[in-house]
């Protein structure tokens, strides 16, 4: 698959942005959609996935759904990340990735076999 990632940008602290990648080329009829981010001097880290088919969810930390929420549109195979309450913390190139694990186990980059190019997401005043 091929997978496209846009909506980063620049936006102050306690702003949002809506974070949406694209999926082409995919064949499969069931698999699991993920963000993960990668924050400058820090490893790739697992943000949150969702299973296409049932929409099941899971986020890591459990407290980031508390300003994060992961979504799809199967009609028009996107994937989305609305982020609000945004923090510093926050700034890292967000990346979307396919993975044909459940959505339930994968959480770690080796699970995924297709990434997206990236997108930056900068929280600063």
């Amino acid at each position: 698959a091929q997978l496209a990632e846009s909506g980063g940008g620049l936006v102050q602290p306690g702003g949002s942005l809506r974070l949406a990648c694209t999926i082409s080329g995919s064949t499969a009829s069931r698999y699991t959609m993920a963000w993960f981010r990668e924050a400058p001097g820090r490893n790739r880290e697992f943000v949150a996935d969702i299973d296409w088919i049932d929409g099941s969810t899971y986020y890591w930390p459990d407290s980031i759904k508390d300003r994060f929420t992961i979504s799809r549109d199967n009609a028009n195979n996107r994937l989305y990340l609305q982020m609000n309450n945004l923090k510093p913390e926050d700034t890292a190139v967000y990346y979307c990735a396919q993975s044909f694990f459940a959505a339930h186990v994968a959480h770690t980059q080796g699970h995924f076999d297709s990434w997206g190019q990236g997108t930056q997401v900068t929280v600063s005043s």
